[in-house]
């Protein structure tokens, strides 16, 4: 009840029993008061305090000291645990506990892959402008010297990459930059990147670099874009090249075997004929000098038999009607070409054959100069 509301009747809550207003009460009164409820005689400015009070106060500072002291280390994090600002190892994850006001425990992520974004308008090789970026992926390996080795682990690899990627493109040329050479930049800058941040030991551990297409500056990008797409068409062209060349070599291959073949085919059947020749005419010389006359008569025959199997013959019966009838010569003709090209194909396979048949022919003819029955009956003088 405040000291001036109704039925207060004057009296002053700070025990001014006077009641008039004279200000907050004597710090020994309340120290007093305190040394009653704990059991204190009371007497004296704070001395009165009992054993038993004093123990129950260290016994719940001692009790909010511990429980202040319990915390979380997440899955991902690792703890680097200080004692008076030395370090004392790491802490695991889970739930641990630390002295306070001895002991600090600073998390650190270890398991994401973070990111470091490099970019800007550099100077290439061969005085050219181009507009650059890069994007460095890595991970904390050692979470204490990520903290204290350097100010800013995160900041000093900014500055590393951004260095390495100048010193790279400086050493490159601008078409290599922005077509081919990409890849080799891309391996150039992450080696450069790990010699600058070594000497450092910031903790950490490059996964990755990507290097981002690059572009030219606005004013010349039409005429590199016309650059590029030629270089693209000359790829294209030389693929096509290849592609046609393993598409025929194959057929090439296959031509020249079989021309060998047809070749070599052609060769033994030469060799073989003029043997048969050889043979043949080895054959007809005795024959010849025991009978000249006889046997030239019969190589006339053979000769002119081999030209006329191969003329038109036409025979006309005129003694049977005194009208001479018209022939259709040019239809006869016409149909005897037509066999004639059915036998040119056959004929190549049976010269061989006939040629042997010609030397048998030749051997089984009599020394008389007379003709066998058999040749007799086949050309019709039976």
């Amino acid at each position: 009840m405040a000291w001036n509301e109704p039925g207060n009747k004057g009296k002053d809550p700070w025990g001014n029993k006077s009641g008039n207003d004279k200000g907050p009460p004597d710090l020994d009164e309340v120290f007093k008061n305190i040394s009653k409820r704990f059991g204190g005689k009371g007497n004296g400015s704070g001395a009165g305090f009992s054993a038993f009070g004093l123990v129950i106060v260290l016994v719940i500072a001692v009790v909010v000291w511990g429980l202040s002291g319990f915390y979380t280390v997440k899955e991902a994090e690792k703890g680097v645990a200080l004692r008076f600002g030395q370090y004392i190892g790491e802490v695991g994850p889970g739930l641990q506990w630390k002295a306070t006001f001895i002991d600090e425990v600073y998390p650190v992520n270890v398991s994401n892959v973070r990111s470091i974004p490099a970019s800007g308008s550099m100077l290439t090789a061969d005085e050219n402008v181009v507009l650059v970026e890069l994007d460095v992926q890595y991970i904390v390996v050692d979470p204490y010297r990520f903290m204290f080795s350097a100010v800013d682990a995160n900041a000093s690899l900014r500055e590393a990459t951004d260095s390495a990627l100048r010193y790279v493109i400086g050493h490159n040329r601008m078409d290599d930059i922005l077509t081919t050479g990409r890849d080799q930049i891309r391996r150039d800058t992450w080696d450069e990147v790990n010699r600058i941040i070594e000497p450092y030991n910031l903790g950490l551990e490059i996964r990755d670099v990507n290097f981002l297409p690059a572009r030219p500056p606005e004013e010349v990008k039409d005429a590199f874009d016309d650059a590029i797409a030629a270089q693209e068409d000359e790829q294209r062209f030389i693929r096509e090249a290849e592609a046609y060349s393993r598409e025929i070599e194959p057929k090439a291959r296959g031509t020249v075997q079989r021309m060998e073949q047809q070749a070599n085919a052609y060769k033994e059947r030469e060799v073989l004929e003029a043997r048969g020749k050889v043979a043949r005419f080895e054959q007809l010389l005795p024959e010849y000098k025991a009978a000249p006359e006889v046997t030239r008569n019969r190589l006339y025959i053979d000769a002119m038999s081999l030209v006329y199997s191969g003329s038109n013959k036409v025979l006309v019966d005129s003694k049977s009607s005194g009208n001479m009838m018209y022939l259709p010569l040019d239809k006869l003709m016409e149909q005897n070409q037509s066999t004639k090209k059915a036998k040119a194909a056959a004929k190549a396979d049976t010269s061989n054959q006939e040629s042997a048949n010609s030397m048998v022919n030749s051997l089984s003819m009599p020394l008389d100069g007379r003709a066998s029955r058999s040749d007799r009956t086949r050309e019709g003088r039976n």
